[in-house]
């Protein structure tokens, strides 16, 4: 196998990522199913690929940056055999050996076998071929609805071949939540890569999230508040009718259990409703009634706060 930099077209000291960057490129412009009419491509697909599966390992990089492994990943020959070539030695052929050069008759596989562990009769222990290296995963982002990210609401997904994908989202899941997809990846001769798929939840308009709780500041008028009322409130599911008691203040919290989002555990978080009384402006009446109201200065409700 030649050399893997000049394979990939890169240099000694290109770095992990121009590696990487190399190798998709060509693994792109290589692959068989783009180039069905031309039987050569297959042949130096393989060997992109097998380039890259050497010089993405550190240690066998190293290895091969010292002089001690080939292109292919096997022991350089030991002792200079094979002329430096870095072949296997031929018995008998040119820069090979004879097994009387090393002392009359000995058998040239049982010096293998003492050098390497290996079988009689030749490198088949650990110097075999590789298994094929897998293709490269590829790296997907999936935008989801604040209100599905809520009711795991199944996403399709159209991947870079075109294809669609079904996917149930987990419990649990918010930004960042990362999901693989077995064997959605690169294509490479060992099979098909993964893709990993990063979620973000999207934002909502009136909806927001505090851990697995949704909030929602529901705006009530002032009849409403005073009086009493039923009032239609929107969840991540339905819309539900809450009961409003006389006299409401505005900011009082309302619990609505299991109305928020999947848990990891199990169960779901609740929505908390805030109520926020609108008082109307420019209301000739209602400034007519305050300015006479008896109760008007009863008090100091913010007393409390020391104020």
């Amino acid at each position: 196998m030649a050399d893997p930099y000049k394979i990939l077209n890169v240099d000694r000291s290109a770095s992990e990522a121009d590696i990487k960057k190399a190798y998709r490129k060509l693994a792109k412009e290589l692959h068989p199913d783009r180039n069905k009419d031309n039987p050569k491509a297959s042949e130096k697909f393989s060997q992109v690929t097998n380039a890259y599966d050497l010089l993405q390992d550190k240690d066998k990089r190293a290895r091969f940056d010292r002089g001690e492994i080939d292109g292919d990943g096997n022991p350089a020959a030991p002792f200079g055999f094979g002329g430096g070539g870095g072949g296997r030695p031929q018995p008998g052929g040119p820069g090979g050996f004879r097994s009387e050069e090393f002392g009359g008759g000995a058998d040239v596989g049982d010096i293998f076998e003492g050098l390497f562990g290996g079988q009689r009769g030749g490198f088949s222990s650990g110097f075999g071929r590789r298994a094929q290296p897998k293709g490269a995963n590829a790296a997907y982002r999936l935008l989801v609805p604040f209100v599905e990210a809520a009711t795991l609401e199944p996403q399709r997904v159209t991947l870079a071949d075109g294809k669609t994908l079904d996917l149930k989202l987990p419990a649990g899941v918010e930004s960042g939540t990362q999901m693989k997809l077995t064997g959605k990846g690169e294509p490479g001769p060992g099979g098909a890569g993964d893709a990993i798929l990063t979620i973000d939840v999207a934002p909502h308009k009136f909806f927001t999230r505090d851990g697995d709780d949704v909030r929602l500041d529901l705006p009530i008028s002032l009849a409403e508040a005073v009086l009493g009322a039923s009032v239609k409130a929107p969840t991540v599911d339905k819309p539900v009718m809450l009961t409003l008691p006389k006299g409401t203040s505005s900011g009082k919290t309302l619990r609505l259990k299991g109305k928020g989002f999947h848990k990891k555990a199990g169960g779901r978080g609740d929505q908390l409703v805030t109520l926020m009384v609108q008082v109307p402006a420019d209301d000739p009446a209602l400034t007519a009634f305050v300015e006479t109201w008896e109760a008007r200065d009863a008090g100091n409700p913010r007393g409390a706060m020391g104020v």
